[in-house]
Order: structure tokens, then C-alpha cells, then sequence
């Protein structure tokens, strides 16, 4: 798939570009980026590096992940990352960080919105995942600003950094944004008949 970008009313999200490396490799030193998403601890440039120049356009092109950078929409420096992981039957999964010093900006929230409404008309979604941590409350504070509905906590559901971490899950569908789904949605009856 060729690249998209993608605009809300003040940000631009586009593919990474080799010149993004440098800002990469600066944000990632952030420690709470480390400890909470999946960035390698310590961040190096050749991770930067990976990550910009090959995992990034792989993955566009295996249409398996679309990784977004997020920069102000007249221009100026990378803000955040966010992108789409493909989890099969129509399911994709968000994920995202952002720069420190863009924190509480709405930035993030405002790229969730934009990436979940084009996951859902451009790439026939039918459920947009979101997963963190427990304990990573600015990742969950993002996430039900853009809508999600936190469903639990899955046991072992995340892996980061050789160990299994308890995660929050969340769900947004098309319905949630007033669209139709590729699929019928039969949701569960409030009172489930007797079992059998």
C-alpha cells in the first residue's frame, strides 16, 4: 500500500522518513517510554534506526502494521508515534508514545481518533484494540478520551521486555464512530438465556 497521510485540524500524520531518525532516537530516551511501551532500555540510534528504516516501511509494506508519525500540520518536529498492528479477522491493534514535552496537549488523542477513523473506512476494521499495561493511567487516560471502552484486564496479557504484564484492554468499534461495520455485530443479550 502506498503511503497515506492522514490530517486532523492540527496535525499531519505521515509515514517516518530517514530524517526522523535523530528525533526518534531523542524522544526514546524518555525513561517513562521505556518502561511502558516496547522500546528497547537503554534506546540506541541503531534502534532508532531499525525502527525508522526498516521495521516501519516492512511493515507497511506486509500490510502487517501502519506506523504513523504525528507532526504539527504547518510543519515542525515529530510529536508521537502511532500505529496500527494487524491482529487478524479484521481486528487491528493501536499503539502509540509520545514526546514529553507534548504531553497533555491532546495530541494523542487527537491521533487516535484520526488513525481509528481511516482503520475503520480505509482498512475495513471491524474492532480496533487497544492494550497497556496496568498502572500506564496516561496510556488508559488517552484511550478513553478517544473512546475506547475498557472491557478487563487479561492476565499475562502483554509481553514487554522478557516478562508477562497483566494489561488493561479496551475495544472501539465502527458503531462507536457512527459507521457501519464490514460485519453484522450480534451483541451478547443483558440477560444470557440458561445454559444447556
Amino acid at each position: 500500500m502506498d503511503p497515506i497521510i492522514l490530517t486532523t485540524d492540527r496535525l499531519r500524520l505521515r509515514s517516518f522518513v530517514p530524517e526522523d531518525v535523530d528525533a526518534v532516537y531523542a524522544i526514546c530516551q524518555d525513561p517513562a517510554i521505556q518502561r511502558w511501551t516496547v522500546v528497547p532500555s537503554p534506546y540506541k540510534r541503531e534502534d532508532a534506526e531499525l525502527f525508522v528504516l526498516r521495521l516501519v516501511p516492512d511493515g507497511w509494506r506486509d500490510d502487517a502494521e501502519y506506523v504513523f508519525a504525528a507532526e504539527p500540520v504547518e510543519g515542525g518536529p515529530l510529536l508521537a508515534s502511532v500505529g496500527l498492528f494487524n491482529r487478524g479477522q479484521g481486528a487491528w491493534e493501536v499503539g502509540y508514545w509520545m514526546a514529553k514535552e507534548q504531553r497533555g496537549s491532546g495530541y494523542m488523542t487527537e491521533s487516535v481518533r484520526a488513525l481509528a477513523h481511516w482503520a475503520f473506512t480505509g482498512l475495513g476494521c471491524t474492532r480496533l484494540i487497544w492494550r497497556a499495561e496496568v498502572g500506564n493511567t496516561a496510556s488508559r487516560a488517552v484511550a478513553e478520551r478517544a473512546g475506547f471502552v475498557l472491557e478487563g484486564v487479561q492476565r499475562a496479557g502483554l509481553a514487554n521486555k522478557g516478562t508477562l504484564r497483566d494489561a488493561w484492554v479496551g475495544a472501539l468499534l465502527p458503531s462507536d464512530f457512527g459507521l457501519p461495520s464490514p460485519l453484522p455485530y450480534l451483541p451478547a443479550p443483558e440477560r444470557p438465556a440458561e445454559a444447556v
